[in-house]
C-alpha cells in the first residue's frame, strides 16, 4: 500500500513538472513570438497561431494592410501590404491571391491563410520560433500551361426576386441581368443588361392604391490601355425608366484618363483624371417641364477621383462636374468622401459625405407628380441638391495582445471597452 501511494505521488510530482516546464516554454515563445498588427478574423488567428495579434500599430514587428479589387472574371484579387517596423524596419512585402467567382467562402479564407503564412515566414524567421517551422510543397508542377479557351471572357446571368404581402399589403419584385466582361493588360470591356419591375398594392378601407415601377438598360464600357498612367475608351448606354419618364435614353460618351500614379499602384494609391464628351438622346414617356416629349444635346464631363491607403487608415474622394454644351447652366457638380482615420493609440474615426448641386433634370413631368408617386418615390422629383453623411467613432483599450478565439456563446468579444457613435 505505502509503495502505491509512494508511485502515485512520484507520478504527480512528474506530471506537474513537465506541465511546468511546458508552460514555461509555451509562455516564453509566446513572449518572443512576432507581434502583428492587422485586421485579422478568428479564423486567421487559430490558423495563424505563432504571432502575437496586437491591437495598437506601435507595439507590432509589422503591421498588414490589405486591399480588395474586383477582376475581370467577377472575383477579387486580394492584397496584402507588409510593412516591417521596429526591429524590423526597412523590411516589406506585397503579397496577394485571387479568387474565382464561384469559390466559397472557406475555400477563399483558406487562399488568405496560406497567402499571410508565405507572407510573415521572412519576419517570423527573425525570432526564436523559427526553428518549430516547417516549409512544404504539395503539388506537382505541370509542364504546360492549358491555353484560355474563352479568352479572357466571362459571362454571368441572374435572376432574382420575392413576394411580400400581409392582409391590406402586398409587393411584387423581379430583377433580373445578363452580362459579359473582358479584362486583361491592354482591355478593360463590360458589358450589361438589365431589366427591374416592381408593384405595390395597398388595401386602405377597402380602396386599392397600386404603384408600378419598370426600367430596362444596357451598358458597355470600352477601356484601351496607353501607358501605366494614360487609357482611352468610351461608355455607352441604352435604356428606359418609368422613375425618369424615360421611354428611351442614348448616351455615347467617349473619353481618356490618366492617372497620376501608375496604373500598377492602384490598390494602394489613384489620383485619376477623366475627361468625357459626347451625345445624349432621350424620348419622353410625358410631355416635361419645358414642353418636350423628345431632345438630343451634347454634353461632356470632368471626373477626378484620389484614393490612398495607408498603415492610418485610408482616404477616397470624387468629385465629377457635367454640363449639356447647348447651355452651360443645365449642369451638375456632385462630391464624395470617405476617411477612415486612425488618429492615435486605440482611437478611430471614418465618415463619408456625399453632396449634389443638380441643375440638369431635363425630364421632370410636366404637371408634377401625384401624392402616391411622391411618397413612394415612383417619380424623380425637381431638386436642386442631394446630400449624404455618415459618421462613426471608436475608442478601445486594455491589454495590447488579441490571440485567443472563444466562440462559446456566440462570436462577442471579449475585453477593452468600445464606444460607438453611428
Amino acid at each position: 500500500m505505502k509503495r502505491t501511494i509512494l508511485l502515485f505521488t512520484l507520478t504527480l510530482l512528474f506530471f506537474r513538472v513537465f506541465s511546468q516546464e511546458n508552460a514555461s516554454l509555451s509562455d516564453t515563445l509566446r513572449k518572443d513570438a512576432l507581434n502583428v498588427f492587422m485586421e485579422a478574423t478568428d479564423y486567421i488567428r487559430k490558423e495563424i497561431p505563432y504571432v502575437n495579434y496586437v491591437r495598437d500599430i506601435k507595439d507590432a514587428g509589422v503591421y498588414i494592410i490589405s486591399t480588395t479589387q474586383r477582376t475581370g472574371s467577377g472575383g477579387y484579387e486580394y492584397t496584402y501590404f507588409l510593412v516591417g517596423q521596429n526591429d524590423n524596419a526597412g523590411m516589406s512585402d506585397t503579397i496577394s491571391f485571387v479568387s474565382s467567382p464561384d469559390e466559397t467562402r472557406d475555400e477563399i479564407r483558406i487562399k488568405e491563410v496560406r497567402t499571410l503564412k508565405m507572407g510573415l515566414m521572412r519576419y517570423v524567421a527573425k525570432t526564436p520560433l523559427s526553428k518549430y517551422m516547417n516549409i512544404s510543397f504539395s503539388e506537382p508542377l505541370s509542364e504546360t500551361v492549358s491555353s484560355d479557351k474563352w479568352n479572357s471572357w466571362v459571362y454571368r446571368a441572374q435572376i432574382y426576386g420575392y413576394l411580400n404581402g400581409e392582409q391590406s399589403y402586398k409587393s411584387t419584385y423581379l430583377n433580373g441581368s445578363l452580362s459579359a466582361s473582358r479584362v486583361t493588360e491592354e482591355w478593360k470591356i463590360n458589358l450589361r443588361a438589365r431589366y427591374n419591375y416592381s408593384i405595390d398594392e395597398f388595401d386602405i378601407d377597402d380602396d386599392i392604391i397600386k404603384s408600378e415601377y419598370n426600367s430596362t438598360s444596357f451598358n458597355s464600357l470600352i477601356v484601351k490601355s496607353i501607358s501605366d498612367h494614360w487609357s482611352y475608351g468610351g461608355s455607352f448606354s441604352l435604356g428606359s425608366s418609368s422613375y425618369s419618364n424615360l421611354d428611351l435614353a442614348l448616351s455615347i460618351m467617349p473619353g481618356i484618363e490618366y492617372d497620376l500614379y501608375p496604373y500598377s499602384e492602384s490598390t494602394r494609391r489613384q489620383l485619376r483624371f477623366l475627361y468625357s464628351i459626347g451625345y445624349n438622346f432621350a424620348n419622353y414617356t410625358d410631355t416635361t417641364i419645358y414642353n418636350k416629349t423628345e431632345e438630343g444635346h451634347f454634353q461632356h464631363s470632368l471626373s477626378v477621383a484620389y484614393e490612398v491607403v495607408q498603415k492610418w487608415g485610408s482616404i477616397d474622394l470624387n468629385l465629377n462636374y457635367s454640363n449639356y454644351l447647348y447651355d452651360w447652366s443645365k449642369n451638375n457638380l456632385s462630391i464624395y468622401g470617405g476617411v477612415d482615420w486612425r488618429i492615435v493609440k486605440g482611437l478611430s474615426i471614418n465618415f463619408g459625405v456625399s453632396a449634389s448641386l443638380i441643375h440638369d433634370q431635363l425630364g421632370l413631368v410636366k404637371g408634377g407628380a401625384t401624392t402616391e408617386e411622391v411618397l413612394l418615390r415612383r417619380k424623380e422629383l425637381a431638386t436642386q441638391f442631394q446630400y449624404f453623411t455618415s459618421f462613426g467613432l471608436t475608442f478601445t483599450f486594455g491589454s495590447i495582445y488579441n490571440n485567443v478565439v472563444n466562440p462559446r456563446f456566440g462570436n462577442s468579444g471579449g475585453g477593452g471597452m468600445s464606444i460607438n457613435f453611428n
